[in-house]
Order: structure tokens, then C-alpha cells, then sequence
């Protein structure tokens, strides 16, 4: 295992960071089988470990607290998240001072720690001031509760925003932002990564592999069941049509990028997840496996280095800054150098 340094911070991170959104209710509800699949990943080299509040409805951080008791958890960076309903109550959401304040307890009780290392905006409040969320934060800092803070998917001036307003008014910046970022979601290598290494903040990656897209699992639409975990996620927001000229387009893609793959000798998977740390901006991407195979999968990948033809070949089917959600008004390819678009961590 690799590490990186977490922005500016002087913290040290696996290059891997370990995703607990499938443990629990949401994904593997076999809290034993979750805790070997942790314990494995720290064995490997990992500690780095991201959770949320919301998943599952705190299990995932109830499991990731049993999992790092008896020694365990000094050795591992410990980011959580808040932001989404944890209730019914208008109130439990959100940036408010009022909630931060409730829920970081609530989240140190469910981990079983005394701080969060790193203690995230899961995403943009747009109802609260930059500053009232800061002071919080400035506030938890100087108990001890938290090491740093950080957001996530948030648009590029609201990380400059953020910025200017520690400055401003002498309160804890933002040190992390954590954005997705793979193969058919590029929008990032625009601004935000840009941003980011320009106020020395750390950038850790969710959904390396598109959601499932990019393991190599679907070919044709006849793969898309009820069962698979990119229809099962797609019924929280309505539905999956595999039939659709944007999802046509995506398998269409996965077959093109499967034979880059084929090329370079790696799997699909390998390719997908070693693609996105080359970017000198990128601190950390995480890993959300269910089950052990998917963890010694991804393990495997740990030292998979691309080769410049490799990216090259890249770049000219999906050209960087290219997203494929028609949704982000951020969708058309951009026109970008080269110098944006990657450089190799050796």
C-alpha cells in the first residue's frame, strides 16, 4: 500500500481509502463478516477509513466502531459525514451550529471514539451561511472532537468561498474535499481539482467505478437484474431503463475501455480504480466493497501504475473533463491541456 499526504495537513493516507457505505442495512448486514472485511483492509496496508452518518442509518459507523476497538483505532484516520435526514425532525439535517453540534455526538457515540479525525459536510447547505457551519467547526476543533474538517461535492466557488471566509473572519479551513470522480464522470478536472491544489486541500475520490459500470459486471442490458446493485441504487431516485441512449452509450463505452484493459493486461476493475490516483491532485480513492471478494479484488489493485499509452488511449475515447450525466449542467467535454488533465504518481 501506497500513502499520500492528506492536502497540507502533514497526515499520511493510503492511497486506498476504505468506503463503509456497504455496511449495514444498505449493503452487508452481517456486522462480523463487515468487521473481518475491515480488519482485512488494515492488515493490507489501509487506514484510511471514510463512513457517513446517514448510511445506513448510523450502522455503518456502529460497525466501524466495533471494528476498530482493542488498538485499532489509533493507528486509522477516521472521516465521517453529516448532512442528510436522520429523522423525521426538520431539524436533524443539514449545517446548522445546532445540528453539528447534536450530531457529532451522536456519531462519536456510534464510532466509539473521543474524535473524528476528519469530520465532513456531506454536501452543500445552501440554506446556511459558510460561516455558521465554520464556527462550529472551529468550535469542535479547539474541543478536541475533531482534527480537521472537510466537505464534499461541493461546486468549486463554494471551496473558494469557504476558503476566503476562514481567512476572513480567523475560523478552521476546509482540508479535504471529497468529489466523485471516474472514467465517465471527469467533471472535476475542470475547477475543482484545480481549486483544491491550490489551497493545499486533500481530494479523496467516491465511486471509482461508476456505480458498478466500470467492474466489467455489465455488457448487455440483458445483465441489468433485480438483483444488481446499479438497479437496486437507481430505485432510490425512481428507476433504470438499460435500454436508454445514454445507458446504450455506456456499455458501448464499457466494451471500448474493457479492450484499453485487455491491452494493458488488467482487468477492467484494476484499470478503472488505478486511472483515477493519477491525477496529482487526488489524495485518496475509496473502496466500498460488500463482500470479500470484492475487497481481495480491489486489494489486488494496489499497485497497478498506468502506462502513458494506457492513458493516452483514454483520454481519446473519454476526453478529460467529460461527464457523462446529462443532469450536471457540467455534461459537454471540455477542451483541456494535458498538464490538467493527469500526471503519474511514481
Amino acid at each position: 500500500m501506497k500513502y499520500r499526504p492528506l492536502g497540507r495537513t502533514g497526515v499520511m493516507v493510503s492511497e486506498y481509502c476504505l468506503g463503509a457505505m456497504m455496511y449495514g442495512q444498505m449493503g452487508n448486514p452481517d456486522h462480523d463478516d463487515c468487521i473481518r472485511q475491515i480488519h482485512k483492509s488494515l492488515d493490507a496496508g489501509v487506514n484510511f477509513i471514510d463512513t457517513a452518518d446517514v448510511y445506513s442509518l448510523g450502522e455503518s459507523e456502529e460497525i466501524v466502531g466495533q471494528a476498530l476497538k482493542g488498538g485499532r483505532r489509533e493507528n486509522v484516520i477516521l472521516a465521517t459525514k453529516f448532512f442528510a435526514p436522520m429523522g423525521e425532525d426538520l431539524n436533524q439535517q443539514g449545517g446548522s451550529r445546532r445540528w453539528i453540534m447534536q450530531e457529532v455526538e451522536n456519531s462519536l457515540c456510534r464510532l466509539d471514539t473521543d474524535y473524528i479525525d476528519l469530520y465532513q459536510v456531506h454536501r452543500f447547505p445552501d440554506n446556511v451561511d459558510i460561516e455558521e457551519t465554520l464556527s462550529a467547526f472551529t468550535d469542535l476543533q479547539a474541543q478536541g472532537k475533531i482534527r480537521y474538517a472537510g466537505s464534499s461535492e461541493w461546486p468549486v466557488g463554494r471551496i473558494v468561498e469557504a476558503q476566503w471566509a476562514s481567512d476572513r473572519h480567523n475560523l478552521i479551513r476546509y482540508r479535504c474535499e471529497q468529489a466523485q470522480y471516474n472514467l465517465f464522470t471527469r467533471r472535476i478536472e475542470r475547477e475543482v481539482l484545480p481549486a483544491c491544489q491550490r489551497y493545499g486541500m486533500g481530494v479523496i475520490l467516491w465511486s471509482p467505478l461508476a456505480g458498478g459500470w466500470l467492474t466489467g459486471r455489465y455488457r448487455s442490458a440483458g445483465d441489468f437484474t433485480e438483483e444488481s446493485r446499479i438497479v437496486r441504487f437507481a430505485e432510490r431516485w425512481g428507476s433504470m431503463n438499460p435500454e436508454s441512449e445514454l445507458n446504450q452509450r455506456k456499455l458501448a463505452l464499457v466494451g471500448d475501455l474493457s479492450a484499453i484493459a485487455d491491452q494493458a493486461g488488467l482487468s477492467l476493475t484494476h484499470l478503472a480504480v488505478a486511472w483515477t490516483l493519477e491525477h496529482p491532485a487526488v489524495t485518496s480513492t475509496i473502496i466500498g466493497p460488500r463482500t470479500h471478494e470484492q475487497l481481495d479484488d480491489l486489494l489486488a489493485c494496489a499497485e497497478v501504475v498506468l502506462d502513458e499509452d494506457t492513458l493516452d488511449a483514454i483520454d481519446a475515447l473519454l476526453p478529460p473533463g467529460t461527464n457523462l450525466n446529462p443532469s450536471d449542467p457540467s455534461s459537454e467535454p471540455a477542451e483541456m491541456g494535458k498538464d490538467q488533465r493527469r500526471q503519474a504518481h511514481r
